[in-house]
């Protein structure tokens, strides 16, 4: 099966400390991909690495086959990658229809942009609701909504969720949670990055565990849900 994201023993480094060592990780089409663990493994590293926010030192990440080395990040958004940074990163002194049509601007289709906010609007319909509202009245929950909503306005082929679900009330992590699921199932193709390791391998096709920047664990969710290790260290029992 074709890879649509592949990294390639690839390194990091913030000055001279090495953050990833050698990643090796893929995304297939229509796939939801789970990259947990602990607070500084470098999760968030590797979505920046991606998304071209960050510079990779060895190895190499490719997109549908392509190469990503020296592109900058508006270049890697427009061939198809949406990055929803932790918190969302929405603008607060702009409304709701303001942040959407803000991910439209990464894809200039001719596709109706109306349709493309009624997609957003059918899986969220408080947006709709708070369409006028300045971004910093929203709620947490609803900030989430509006900055998957504004991902969502690009069309992307790829998602690159950070932390999704951090400070949500449970309610609201599973709602976050139907909505992942309900993307991948309209062909989206999500890389997940999540702290609530459970929730991450229950709805994930596959994962990859990070300890210190390297691949300590990797195969199918549903058996990383019963690793006696993965249980220990990150679900809790």
């Amino acid at each position: 099966m074709m890879k649509m994201i592949q990294l390639n023993k690839v390194d990091v480094f913030y000055g001279k400390s090495q953050a990833l060592h050698e990643i090796s990780l893929s995304v297939h089409p229509g796939e939801i991909v789970a990259l947990i663990g602990a607070n500084g493994a470098g999760k968030t590293t590797v979505l920046k690495a991606i998304s071209g926010l960050i510079s990779w030192g060895g190895g190499d990440i490719s997109f549908n086959n392509q190469s990503l080395r020296g592109l900058k990040a508006a270049q890697i958004a427009m061939k198809g990658i949406s990055h929803v940074p932790e918190r969302g990163g929405i603008f607060g002194k702009m409304t709701v229809l303001e942040n959407l049509e803000l991910g439209a601007a990464a894809n200039r289709t001719t596709e109706d942009k109306e349709s493309r906010f009624q997609k957003v609007f059918n899986l969220f319909p408080i947006l709709k609701e708070r369409k006028t509202q300045l971004g910093s009245l929203l709620s947490g929950g609803e900030r989430q909504m509006l900055a998957i909503g504004r991902a969502m306005m690009s069309r992307p082929q790829l998602y690159l969720l950070d932390e999704p679900t951090l400070g949500l009330s449970p309610v609201m992590v599973s709602l976050i949670a139907k909505v992942i699921k309900e993307i991948s199932n309209q062909g989206g193709t999500i890389l997940l990055v999540e702290q609530n390791a459970r929730m991450a391998l229950k709805i994930s096709k596959r994962s990859y565990v990070l300890e210190i920047g390297c691949i300590f664990r990797e195969g199918p969710s549903r058996e990383l849900l019963e690793d006696e290790e993965v249980k220990k260290s990150y679900l809790g029992s």
